[in-house]
Protein backbone atom coordinates (compact mmCIF):
# COMPACT_ATOMS: atom_id res chain seq x y z
CA UNK A 1 0.00 0.00 0.00
CA UNK A 2 1.66 3.61 -0.70
CA UNK A 3 2.14 6.15 1.48
CA UNK A 4 -0.84 8.02 -0.60
CA UNK A 5 -3.36 5.36 0.02
CA UNK A 6 -6.14 6.28 3.13
CA UNK A 7 -6.96 3.05 5.68
CA UNK A 8 -10.52 3.47 5.58
CA UNK A 9 -12.40 2.72 9.00
CA UNK A 10 -14.55 0.21 9.62
CA UNK A 11 -18.25 0.01 11.64
CA UNK A 12 -18.50 -2.77 13.85
CA UNK A 13 -20.80 -4.19 11.79
CA UNK A 14 -18.48 -4.60 8.92
CA UNK A 15 -18.24 -8.11 8.80
CA UNK A 16 -21.93 -8.47 8.78
CA UNK A 17 -22.37 -6.27 6.32
CA UNK A 18 -20.37 -8.58 3.71
CA UNK A 19 -22.22 -11.15 5.29
CA UNK A 20 -25.02 -9.83 3.71
CA UNK A 21 -23.24 -9.11 0.34
CA UNK A 22 -23.86 -5.09 0.63
CA UNK A 23 -21.75 -3.43 -2.07
CA UNK A 24 -19.19 -1.05 -0.02
CA UNK A 25 -18.17 2.65 -0.38
CA UNK A 26 -15.90 4.97 1.00
CA UNK A 27 -17.66 7.54 2.62
CA UNK A 28 -16.19 10.18 5.32
CA UNK A 29 -13.15 7.67 5.84
CA UNK A 30 -15.04 4.80 6.12
CA UNK A 31 -16.05 1.86 4.29
CA UNK A 32 -19.76 1.85 4.25
CA UNK A 33 -22.66 -0.14 2.90
CA UNK A 34 -24.54 1.55 0.33
CA UNK A 35 -26.86 -1.22 -0.74
CA UNK A 36 -28.15 -4.29 -0.13
CA UNK A 37 -30.84 -5.05 -2.36
CA UNK A 38 -30.78 -2.22 -4.30
CA UNK A 39 -31.49 1.67 -2.98
CA UNK A 40 -35.46 1.70 -4.56
CA UNK A 41 -36.34 -1.63 -3.12
CA UNK A 42 -33.95 -0.34 0.59
CA UNK A 43 -36.02 3.43 -0.35
CA UNK A 44 -39.34 1.65 -1.05
CA UNK A 45 -38.84 -0.67 2.32
CA UNK A 46 -38.67 2.14 4.32
CA UNK A 47 -41.66 4.32 3.27
CA UNK A 48 -43.73 1.23 3.58
CA UNK A 49 -42.56 -1.41 6.14
CA UNK A 50 -38.89 -0.58 7.75
CA UNK A 51 -35.57 -0.70 7.06
CA UNK A 52 -32.34 -1.06 9.19
CA UNK A 53 -28.83 1.21 8.69
CA UNK A 54 -25.92 1.21 10.51
CA UNK A 55 -24.57 4.86 11.57
CA UNK A 56 -21.87 3.45 13.44
CA UNK A 57 -20.04 5.99 11.33
CA UNK A 58 -21.52 8.96 13.08
CA UNK A 59 -19.28 11.27 15.88
CA UNK A 60 -19.92 11.24 19.61
CA UNK A 61 -18.72 13.76 21.72
CA UNK A 62 -20.00 14.06 24.99
CA UNK A 63 -19.60 17.44 27.49
CA UNK A 64 -19.72 17.02 31.12
CA UNK A 65 -19.49 19.32 34.29
CA UNK A 66 -20.70 22.35 36.08
CA UNK A 67 -20.33 24.15 32.68
CA UNK A 68 -21.36 22.04 30.36
CA UNK A 69 -24.87 23.96 29.91
CA UNK A 70 -23.36 27.39 29.54
CA UNK A 71 -20.35 25.76 26.87
CA UNK A 72 -23.04 23.65 25.04
CA UNK A 73 -24.70 27.45 24.81
CA UNK A 74 -21.84 29.09 23.30
CA UNK A 75 -20.82 26.74 20.73
CA UNK A 76 -24.28 25.33 19.35
CA UNK A 77 -26.87 27.35 17.41
CA UNK A 78 -29.88 26.45 18.98
CA UNK A 79 -31.45 26.82 22.79
CA UNK A 80 -30.21 23.43 25.19
CA UNK A 81 -31.34 25.15 28.04
CA UNK A 82 -35.21 24.46 27.05
CA UNK A 83 -33.89 20.41 26.38
CA UNK A 84 -35.67 18.54 29.77
CA UNK A 85 -33.20 15.04 30.69
CA UNK A 86 -33.95 12.84 27.70
CA UNK A 87 -35.08 15.42 25.56
CA UNK A 88 -33.07 15.75 22.02
CA UNK A 89 -33.02 19.00 19.87
CA UNK A 90 -31.26 19.33 16.36
CA UNK A 91 -29.05 22.31 16.14
CA UNK A 92 -25.72 23.56 14.62
CA UNK A 93 -21.95 24.16 15.25
CA UNK A 94 -21.56 27.86 14.31
CA UNK A 95 -18.69 29.85 12.93
CA UNK A 96 -18.18 33.36 14.20
CA UNK A 97 -19.81 34.14 10.50
CA UNK A 98 -23.17 32.44 11.73
CA UNK A 99 -21.72 29.45 9.66
CA UNK A 100 -21.64 25.53 10.13
CA UNK A 101 -18.92 24.08 11.37
CA UNK A 102 -21.22 21.06 11.74
CA UNK A 103 -24.72 20.04 12.17
CA UNK A 104 -25.49 17.95 14.92
CA UNK A 105 -28.35 16.51 17.52
CA UNK A 106 -27.89 17.11 20.93
CA UNK A 107 -28.98 14.77 23.60
CA UNK A 108 -29.43 16.44 27.04
CA UNK A 109 -28.36 13.02 29.46
CA UNK A 110 -27.97 14.61 32.57
CA UNK A 111 -28.71 18.39 34.11
CA UNK A 112 -24.97 18.93 33.19
CA UNK A 113 -24.28 16.05 30.85
CA UNK A 114 -24.70 16.39 27.15
CA UNK A 115 -24.15 13.86 24.05
CA UNK A 116 -23.31 15.56 20.62
CA UNK A 117 -23.72 13.57 17.46
CA UNK A 118 -21.81 14.49 14.59
CA UNK A 119 -21.65 13.86 11.34
CA UNK A 120 -18.76 10.61 10.40
CA UNK A 121 -16.36 13.19 7.70
CA UNK A 122 -16.41 15.62 10.77
CA UNK A 123 -15.36 13.89 13.57
CA UNK A 124 -12.01 14.94 13.98
CA UNK A 125 -12.50 18.95 13.05
CA UNK A 126 -15.45 19.23 15.20
CA UNK A 127 -13.41 17.85 18.41
CA UNK A 128 -10.81 20.04 17.74
CA UNK A 129 -13.26 23.22 17.41
CA UNK A 130 -15.64 22.16 20.21
CA UNK A 131 -12.33 21.65 22.21
CA UNK A 132 -10.81 25.12 21.42
CA UNK A 133 -14.51 26.60 22.04
CA UNK A 134 -14.84 25.31 25.80
CA UNK A 135 -11.81 25.11 27.51
CA UNK A 136 -12.59 29.29 28.21
CA UNK A 137 -14.77 27.47 30.68
CA UNK A 138 -13.66 26.06 34.08
CA UNK A 139 -15.76 22.90 34.28
CA UNK A 140 -16.74 21.77 30.49
CA UNK A 141 -14.46 18.93 29.56
CA UNK A 142 -15.19 17.83 25.85
CA UNK A 143 -14.52 14.13 25.18
CA UNK A 144 -14.33 12.29 21.91
CA UNK A 145 -16.39 8.95 22.78
CA UNK A 146 -17.12 7.65 19.68
CA UNK A 147 -15.77 4.63 20.10
CA UNK A 148 -17.87 3.83 22.90
CA UNK A 149 -21.05 3.73 20.92
CA UNK A 150 -22.49 1.33 17.93
CA UNK A 151 -25.14 3.62 16.21
CA UNK A 152 -28.35 1.59 14.40
CA UNK A 153 -31.00 3.28 12.53
CA UNK A 154 -34.78 0.80 12.17
CA UNK A 155 -36.79 3.49 10.69
CA UNK A 156 -40.36 2.94 9.00
CA UNK A 157 -44.11 2.65 9.64
CA UNK A 158 -43.46 -0.95 11.29
CA UNK A 159 -39.88 0.20 13.29
CA UNK A 160 -42.16 0.53 16.64
CA UNK A 161 -43.79 -2.78 16.48
CA UNK A 162 -40.72 -4.47 15.92
CA UNK A 163 -38.24 -2.63 18.35
CA UNK A 164 -41.35 -3.21 20.98
CA UNK A 165 -40.67 -6.98 20.56
CA UNK A 166 -37.34 -6.80 21.79
CA UNK A 167 -37.13 -4.15 24.24
CA UNK A 168 -39.26 -3.55 27.69
CA UNK A 169 -39.16 -0.28 27.58
CA UNK A 170 -42.36 1.49 26.28
CA UNK A 171 -41.48 2.91 23.10
CA UNK A 172 -45.18 4.62 23.10
CA UNK A 173 -43.94 6.89 25.96
CA UNK A 174 -40.55 8.00 23.68
CA UNK A 175 -41.99 10.81 22.05
CA UNK A 176 -40.40 12.21 19.11
CA UNK A 177 -36.83 14.12 19.43
CA UNK A 178 -36.97 12.39 22.95
CA UNK A 179 -35.07 9.13 24.35
CA UNK A 180 -34.74 6.30 27.10
CA UNK A 181 -32.63 3.89 28.51
CA UNK A 182 -33.07 0.39 28.76
CA UNK A 183 -32.20 -3.18 27.26
CA UNK A 184 -32.35 -4.08 23.31
CA UNK A 185 -32.33 -8.09 22.39
CA UNK A 186 -30.78 -8.11 26.18
CA UNK A 187 -28.05 -5.44 25.67
CA UNK A 188 -27.95 -2.24 27.63
CA UNK A 189 -28.14 0.74 25.76
CA UNK A 190 -30.26 3.92 24.98
CA UNK A 191 -33.11 4.33 22.40
CA UNK A 192 -33.72 7.51 20.41
CA UNK A 193 -37.06 8.15 18.56
CA UNK A 194 -35.09 9.96 16.15
CA UNK A 195 -33.93 9.77 12.21
CA UNK A 196 -32.75 10.54 8.83
CA UNK A 197 -35.48 9.42 6.40
CA UNK A 198 -38.82 11.28 7.27
CA UNK A 199 -39.94 8.27 8.81
CA UNK A 200 -40.99 7.19 11.95
CA UNK A 201 -38.16 5.39 14.01
CA UNK A 202 -35.73 5.13 16.75
CA UNK A 203 -31.80 5.17 16.93
CA UNK A 204 -29.96 2.53 19.06
CA UNK A 205 -26.93 3.34 20.81
CA UNK A 206 -25.41 -0.01 21.71
CA UNK A 207 -21.63 -0.98 22.74
CA UNK A 208 -19.69 -1.24 19.66
CA UNK A 209 -19.05 -5.56 20.75
CA UNK A 210 -22.97 -6.09 21.04
CA UNK A 211 -23.64 -4.42 17.49
CA UNK A 212 -23.95 -7.87 15.21
CA UNK A 213 -26.16 -9.67 18.21
CA UNK A 214 -28.80 -6.51 18.17
CA UNK A 215 -28.71 -6.01 14.54
CA UNK A 216 -29.66 -9.86 13.32
CA UNK A 217 -32.15 -9.81 16.53
CA UNK A 218 -33.74 -6.72 14.85
CA UNK A 219 -33.83 -8.73 11.52
CA UNK A 220 -35.04 -11.97 12.97
CA UNK A 221 -37.74 -10.02 14.51
CA UNK A 222 -38.80 -7.89 11.57
CA UNK A 223 -38.58 -10.70 9.36
CA UNK A 224 -42.12 -11.56 9.54
CA UNK A 225 -42.62 -7.95 8.38
CA UNK A 226 -40.37 -7.13 5.34
CA UNK A 227 -37.67 -5.85 7.26
CA UNK A 228 -34.79 -5.07 5.60
CA UNK A 229 -31.41 -3.90 5.60
CA UNK A 230 -31.11 -0.25 3.91
CA UNK A 231 -27.60 1.23 2.73
CA UNK A 232 -26.16 5.15 2.56
CA UNK A 233 -27.90 5.27 -0.68
CA UNK A 234 -31.68 5.07 0.15
CA UNK A 235 -30.67 7.08 3.22
CA UNK A 236 -29.83 9.60 0.88
CA UNK A 237 -32.77 9.38 -1.15
CA UNK A 238 -34.72 9.03 1.79
CA UNK A 239 -33.69 12.41 3.03
CA UNK A 240 -33.64 14.22 0.25
CA UNK A 241 -37.66 13.73 -0.05
CA UNK A 242 -38.33 14.87 3.43
CA UNK A 243 -36.11 17.56 2.56
CA UNK A 244 -33.66 17.30 5.04
CA UNK A 245 -29.94 18.91 4.70
CA UNK A 246 -26.54 16.91 4.01
CA UNK A 247 -23.52 18.51 5.42
CA UNK A 248 -21.04 19.11 2.68
CA UNK A 249 -24.00 19.22 0.05
CA UNK A 250 -26.18 21.83 1.07
CA UNK A 251 -24.53 23.77 4.00
CA UNK A 252 -21.34 24.21 5.38
CA UNK A 253 -18.66 27.00 6.06
CA UNK A 254 -19.57 29.28 3.59
CA UNK A 255 -23.24 29.06 4.19
CA UNK A 256 -25.32 30.38 7.19
CA UNK A 257 -28.10 28.87 9.12
CA UNK A 258 -30.83 31.29 8.00
CA UNK A 259 -29.17 31.07 4.11
CA UNK A 260 -30.09 27.03 4.84
CA UNK A 261 -33.18 27.49 6.10
CA UNK A 262 -33.27 26.58 9.81
CA UNK A 263 -33.86 29.73 11.66
CA UNK A 264 -36.24 27.07 13.55
CA UNK A 265 -32.24 25.81 14.96
CA UNK A 266 -31.56 29.36 16.69
CA UNK A 267 -32.46 30.30 20.25
CA UNK A 268 -33.18 33.85 19.09
CA UNK A 269 -33.87 34.50 22.85
CA UNK A 270 -30.90 33.28 24.41
CA UNK A 271 -27.80 34.87 25.55
CA UNK A 272 -24.82 35.32 22.38
CA UNK A 273 -23.60 32.48 20.98
CA UNK A 274 -20.87 31.64 18.67
CA UNK A 275 -21.65 33.89 14.97
CA UNK A 276 -25.24 34.97 17.27
CA UNK A 277 -24.36 38.94 16.02
CA UNK A 278 -24.50 37.79 11.98
CA UNK A 279 -27.24 35.59 12.25
CA UNK A 280 -29.26 38.34 14.23
CA UNK A 281 -28.69 40.63 11.67
CA UNK A 282 -29.52 39.10 8.68
CA UNK A 283 -33.01 38.31 10.64
CA UNK A 284 -33.00 41.62 10.88
CA UNK A 285 -32.35 42.61 7.36
CA UNK A 286 -32.88 39.97 5.47
CA UNK A 287 -30.79 37.45 2.94
CA UNK A 288 -29.57 37.68 0.01
CA UNK A 289 -29.64 34.04 -0.81
CA UNK A 290 -31.84 31.05 0.04
CA UNK A 291 -32.34 27.05 -0.44
CA UNK A 292 -35.05 26.45 -2.10
CA UNK A 293 -36.44 22.95 -3.41
CA UNK A 294 -36.86 22.41 -7.25
CA UNK A 295 -38.39 19.76 -9.12
CA UNK A 296 -37.91 18.90 -12.75
CA UNK A 297 -40.17 19.48 -15.66
CA UNK A 298 -38.81 17.87 -18.23
CA UNK A 299 -37.09 14.62 -17.87
CA UNK A 300 -33.46 14.81 -16.67
CA UNK A 301 -32.20 14.96 -12.75
CA UNK A 302 -31.10 17.96 -11.09
CA UNK A 303 -27.44 16.45 -10.07
CA UNK A 304 -25.06 18.26 -6.89
CA UNK A 305 -23.20 21.17 -8.74
CA UNK A 306 -25.59 21.73 -11.85
CA UNK A 307 -25.84 25.69 -12.39
CA UNK A 308 -29.77 27.17 -11.77
CA UNK A 309 -30.57 29.26 -14.65
CA UNK A 310 -33.23 32.29 -14.55
CA UNK A 311 -33.31 34.08 -18.27
CA UNK A 312 -30.21 32.78 -19.28
CA UNK A 313 -28.03 33.63 -16.42
CA UNK A 314 -26.67 31.27 -14.12
CA UNK A 315 -28.26 32.15 -10.56
CA UNK A 316 -27.30 29.36 -8.56
CA UNK A 317 -26.11 25.86 -7.68
CA UNK A 318 -27.85 22.63 -7.06
CA UNK A 319 -27.10 21.37 -3.73
CA UNK A 320 -29.18 18.07 -4.08
CA UNK A 321 -31.11 16.28 -6.42
CA UNK A 322 -32.16 12.77 -7.27
CA UNK A 323 -34.93 10.70 -8.93
CA UNK A 324 -36.99 9.63 -6.00
CA UNK A 325 -38.05 5.55 -5.87
CA UNK A 326 -41.26 6.54 -3.67
CA UNK A 327 -42.27 10.15 -5.55
CA UNK A 328 -41.46 8.93 -8.48
CA UNK A 329 -40.46 12.64 -9.09
CA UNK A 330 -36.58 14.40 -10.02
CA UNK A 331 -36.34 17.06 -6.86
CA UNK A 332 -33.36 19.01 -5.67
CA UNK A 333 -32.75 21.56 -3.57
CA UNK A 334 -30.38 24.58 -5.00
CA UNK A 335 -28.94 28.21 -3.77
CA UNK A 336 -31.12 31.03 -5.37
CA UNK A 337 -31.28 34.42 -5.14
CA UNK A 338 -34.11 35.45 -2.33
CA UNK A 339 -36.01 37.42 -5.10
CA UNK A 340 -36.14 34.74 -7.08
CA UNK A 341 -37.04 32.20 -4.67
CA UNK A 342 -40.95 32.00 -4.74
CA UNK A 343 -42.83 28.95 -5.41
CA UNK A 344 -43.71 28.16 -8.58
CA UNK A 345 -41.01 30.39 -10.80
CA UNK A 346 -40.09 28.65 -13.41
CA UNK A 347 -36.16 27.82 -13.64
CA UNK A 348 -33.81 25.93 -15.76
CA UNK A 349 -31.17 23.59 -14.64
CA UNK A 350 -28.29 22.74 -16.83
CA UNK A 351 -27.87 19.32 -16.89
CA UNK A 352 -24.53 18.15 -18.82
CA UNK A 353 -24.71 21.07 -21.29
CA UNK A 354 -28.77 21.36 -22.14
CA UNK A 355 -31.11 23.29 -20.31
CA UNK A 356 -34.25 20.85 -18.43
CA UNK A 357 -36.85 23.01 -17.61
CA UNK A 358 -37.58 23.07 -13.93
CA UNK A 359 -39.98 25.13 -11.00
CA UNK A 360 -39.47 25.82 -7.20
CA UNK A 361 -41.07 24.01 -5.19
CA UNK A 362 -42.11 23.92 -1.33
CA UNK A 363 -40.34 21.89 0.91
CA UNK A 364 -40.62 19.03 2.73
CA UNK A 365 -41.49 17.18 -0.40
CA UNK A 366 -42.45 13.87 1.47
CA UNK A 367 -44.44 14.27 4.73
CA UNK A 368 -45.19 10.95 6.14
CA UNK A 369 -49.30 10.56 6.90
CA UNK A 370 -49.94 10.35 10.65
CA UNK A 371 -51.59 7.67 12.32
Amino acid sequence: MSDTQTVLKQTPLHATHLGHKARMVPFGGWDMPVEYSGITDEHLAVRTRAGLFDVSHMGEIEIAGADALAAVQRISSNDASRLAVGQIHYSALTTPQGTFVDDLLVYRMAEDHFLLVVNASNIEKDFAWIRSQVQTFADAPAVNTSSRYALLALQGPVAKDVLQSLTAVPLDDIKYYWFAPGEIAGVRGTISRTGYTGEDGFEVFVPPAQAAHVWQAILRAGAAHGVIPAGLGARDTLRLEASMRLFGNDMDETTTVLEAGLGWIVGWKKDDFTGADVLRAQKAHGIERTLVGLEMVDRAIARHGYPVIVDGQAVGTVTSGTQTPFLKKAIGMAYVPTALAEPDRQIHVEVRGRLAAARIVPMPFYKRPRS
